[in-house]
């Protein structure tokens, strides 16, 4: 798979997960590559034997102790956040960790019907031979439930409340039903679910009381401290300039630096010593697209900048994540320059840059 542009996590990582299951001894759920607590290492970084476990997720630990613990229940986990709190990212390391398998994923869109959530059909093998098991199209959730595997749902909130609502006997009974054959699917075990959700983007479904009560909820946030983010930013760069082959210039840590400093404080509507208050945009400037609009940097820097990772190829990336609404938020962040930065010594490139875009 070298020539795979992103390979899934358990084969990526696949030489930590092995070096943990051969020192693992703690007692594994039914169904599960790793003990909880391999699985907590894995995620939050550590060592096994001689191998250095990476961390996946850099952040508060007893959030993630909450929801391995989640998965080892009956009870589906729900991964709660805004955008870019690294719900997804966490979502597939955790399959990865406790299945071996985070591939089982169903994209929830205002589209997804109850077909693509349950199972569907092979239309030619259902006029030719009738309902049957092999006229029958199985889902990621079905595969989970057959195979003892984790199925993750991502984005549950953009799907329709009423499919929502067609999973409410999966999580409750660990049984899929197929009326057509008067059979039904039982759930083997160390099959379970992680969805995803935000509730800041438009067009969101609430989830009914029933569907509520089938999971626990884990609210990732977005980081509070500074070198917590810095920290966070300056990894998945790295990662990911390594996987893209962009040069990593040695200011990528400053550069990142400065830029979270203007993405919190539009984010927070004040400036970091609280001594200005600002507008903020309508966007949630998060520590993903702070990731992204590094990279989008790195590779400008790369191609048309000599290399050197500057505020002016930072700054066509920082345009396109703060102007989700090109006309209030324009007015946000023209006065955020002439407040702010126009004063800011420091800043002086990414003044000019932002102006001379704006």
């Amino acid at each position: 798979m070298s020539d795979v542009q992103r390979q899934p996590a358990e084969v990526t990582y696949a030489d930590e997960i092995a070096a943990l299951k051969a020192v693992d001894t703690k007692p594994k759920p039914e169904g599960w590559v790793l003990s909880p607590q391999a699985v907590i290492t894995y995620l939050m970084g550590g060592r096994a034997g001689d191998t250095e476990i990476s961390a996946k997720y850099v952040g508060n630990r007893r959030l993630i102790e909450t929801a391995v613990a989640t998965l080892a229940t009956d009870r589906a986990l729900l991964l709660l956040g805004v955008p870019g709190t690294a719900k997804s990212w966490v979502s597939e390391h955790l399959a990865a960790a406790v299945s071996g398998n985070s591939t089982l994923v169903i994209q929830c869109t205002a589209g997804t019907d109850e077909n693509q959530v349950r199972y569907g059909w092979n239309y030619a093998q259902l006029l030719a031979k009738g309902p049957s098991r092999d006229a029958l199209v199985p889902t990621p959730l079905y595969r989970a439930m057959e195979t003892g595997k984790l199925c993750r749902l991502e984005e549950l909130t953009r799907m329709g409340s009423d499919v929502q609502d067609t999973l409410i006997t999966v999580l409750s009974e660990k049984m899929l039903p197929i009326p057509e054959l008067n059979e039904a699917v039982y759930a083997t075990r160390g099959f379970n679910v992680i969805a995803t959700a935000n509730d800041r983007d438009k067009g969101v479904n609430d989830l009914s009381a029933a569907l509520k009560r089938r999971f626990n909820v884990v609210v990732l946030p977005l980081p509070d401290d500074m070198d917590e983010e810095i920290a966070i930013v300056s990894k998945r760069v790295g990662e990911m300039a390594r996987s893209l082959d962009l040069p990593a210039p040695k200011n990528v840590t400053e550069e990142v630096k400065r830029l979270l400093s203007i993405f919190r404080e539009l984010r927070a509507g004040e400036t970091l010593d609280g001594k200005t208050t600002l507008k903020k945009p309508s966007g949630t400037l998060s520590t993903a697209e702070a990731i992204a609009v590094t990279v989008g940097g790195l590779s400008h820097a790369a191609f048309f900048g000599g290399g050197d990772l500057t505020a002016g190829s930072l700054a066509p990336n920082v345009l396109g994540a703060v102007l989700k609404d090109p006309v209030q938020d324009k007015v946000v962040l023209e006065e955020y320059l002439e407040t702010v930065l126009k004063k800011r010594r420091d800043y002086a490139d990414y003044y000019q840059a932002l102006t001379e875009l704006v």
